[in-house]
């Protein structure tokens, strides 16, 4: 991939997305593609089509699809599986066919089996249940993976694919009934602290542990990998290390700077109880995340309040 290729960014106002977009500007890529879904609704596979015949992309970051937290997951998981579908189906079958170099394929850490050995390997994808608040967004994933591999197999197209960690970061979801945690909790103290709030409720016991990586860590392993991996293997990234919910809404308290107490509604669900990935391989390929914890959630608090009224 050189700076003037032609490169498809599906998704580009997604927090994935756009985080892939400011690095492949930042790095001087010049002949980036994108489309809103306004303009281009990738659910439609006569308007994808249409699209790579007239764009003819040499490589794509597949970074659109219907995402959401355990309540958004468990309220609509109808939707969670049609458009996931959709979308990858209609873009991957359009990128082989209009002659793609490569693309990359975002799969989740969320779609390995619920009680996989900790930290999760590569190779534990498919080996035991599903987390059953989110199989619906899973299975999806899952299919999108395998299709990838059967076009290489047997087409020789080359697509990887990718298993991030839990994301956070600037351009996240902030709506409360589809977010995940950290926007969640980020909004929630923020709220408590405008509103001189006693307390915040955070669902759940506070015990699972949990691993999260700052996106725009994320695209720089993206881009990575675009440029040195081309197995048919999935690959891991994210820090290789967790820390429990509890730990991580109250270094969310010190960060927004509210002095309320924490209340864990022990009725909502936990989801996974531990959810950690094996990174060796993306390590030895030379690659490692850069951006602390809390230093990454300081900056998209900041992000936040200057976006707030984009997000309430």
């Amino acid at each position: 991939m050189d700076k003037a290729s032609k490169i498809f960014v599906a998704g580009h106002r997604g927090l994935v997305g756009s985080a892939i977009l400011r690095k492949l500007q930042t790095e001087g890529y010049s002949n980036i593609v994108t489309r809103t879904r306004e303009e281009l609704d990738l659910r439609d596979q006569q308007a994808v089509n249409r699209f790579f015949e007239e764009e003819r992309p040499e490589y794509v970051f597949l970074a659109a699809a219907k995402v959401g937290g355990i309540l958004a997951n468990s309220t609509c998981p109808a939707d969670f599986i049609r458009d996931n579908l959709q979308i990858q189906t209609n873009v991957i079958d359009a990128a082989y066919r209009y002659g793609v170099k490569k693309l990359l394929f975002l799969g989740s850490s969320c779609i390995y089996p619920r009680n996989a050995p900790q930290p999760m390997k590569e190779e534990y994808l498919l080996t035991g249940s599903l987390e059953p608040t989110n199989e619906w967004y899973a299975i999806a994933k899952i299919a999108g993976i395998k299709m990838c591999q059967a076009y290489r197999r047997q087409y020789g197209f080359n697509a990887i694919c990718v298993m991030p960690t839990n994301l956070y970061g600037p351009g996240d979801n902030f709506d409360l009934k589809t977010s995940h945690v950290i926007p969640a909790l980020i909004r929630k103290f923020h709220e408590a602290k405008a509103e001189g709030k006693s307390h915040v409720v955070v669902w759940g016991t506070g015990n699972p542990r949990r691993e999260f990586l700052y996106v725009d860590d994320l695209a720089d392993a993206l881009l990575f990998l675009m440029e040195h991996y081309n197995s048919e293997e999935i690959i891991n990234v994210g820090i290789g290390k967790d820390i429990t919910i509890r730990e991580l809404a109250e270094l969310i308290r010190e960060v927004v700077g509210y002095e309320g107490d924490i209340v864990f509604d022990l009725s909502k669900p936990d989801g996974v109880p531990r959810k950690l990935l094996d990174v060796s391989r993306i390590h030895a390929l030379g690659w490692q995340a850069k951006t602390p914890l809390r230093e990454g959630l300081e900056k998209t608090y900041r992000w936040y309040v200057e976006h707030r009224r984009e997000n309430v």
